[in-house]
């Protein structure tokens, strides 16, 4: 009765929307990994060009497993590149590395909403962990108390999701600015390619954002109906 009644509705939208997300992220990267970038260089390639002209040495690059599973470690100074991103020759592979050296840049300049999201990642992690069963409980107790703590807990993952937003769009307009002064982009068709690559990708984050903020509303109803 808890996952099923009748405030599941609130959520209904934001799975809609996700659900749009993924195949948005799906298709536009599908089409666009298949289209070479004219400058012939690998994801790993242009990653290491944009590292070297942003004074940004200190940085590795190293392949891993997985699909879309790219990410910058800004603990490690480790830049992780999927297999199919590090040794593509693609629109997408660039436009991808190019992200996460803007993840590097962001780092390096002491973004605050990066170092805010790096500092809520272990609070996140256990608010996230033990907020549903806490609710829960409460939930089925009538411990109101109780279900208060749990929407605390889970207001931390939907603070860290909103925290995200704007480190990954400010991410992808780095990565159009540095591959357009590094000269590895030049072209308007190819400027415009990268772009629908990166706005598919932040759609993702923004489903995610949409789906925990509807969530905690919907625990805040069903606290009050206690």
């Amino acid at each position: 009765m808890f996952f099923f009644d009748s405030t599941i509705i609130i959520l209904i939208p934001a799975i809609i929307f996700t659900l749009y997300a993924q195949y948005k992220v799906k298709t536009t990267y599908s089409k666009y990994s298949k289209i070479l970038a004219k400058n012939g260089l690998t994801g790993e390639e242009a990653a290491k060009q944009l590292l070297f002209q942003n004074n940004l040495s200190n940085i590795k690059i190293e392949p891993i497993e997985g699909s879309l599973s790219d990410h910058y470690d800004p603990r490690q100074k480790k830049l992780a590149l999927s297999k199919e991103i590090y040794h593509g020759k693609s629109i997408a592979a660039q436009g991808i590395a190019a992200h996460e050296i803007g993840h590097a840049l962001q780092d390096d300049k002491n973004y605050f909403p990066l170092s805010l999201r790096s500092n809520l990642v272990p609070v996140t992690n256990i608010g996230s962990r033990i907020a549903i069963p806490l609710f829960l409980i409460g939930f089925i107790f009538s411990f109101p108390t109780l279900m208060g703590i749990g929407i605390v807990a889970f207001s931390l993952a939907v603070l860290f999701q909103l925290v995200t937003l704007p480190v990954e769009f400010d991410a992808s307009k780095r990565a159009v600015n540095l591959l357009l002064r590094a000269n590895i982009i030049s072209d308007a068709e190819e400027i415009n390619s990268v772009k629908k690559v990166l706005n598919a990708a932040a759609l993702t984050y923004v489903a995610a954002t949409s789906v925990a903020v509807f969530q905690l509303l919907r625990l805040i109803m069903l606290r009050n109906r206690r």
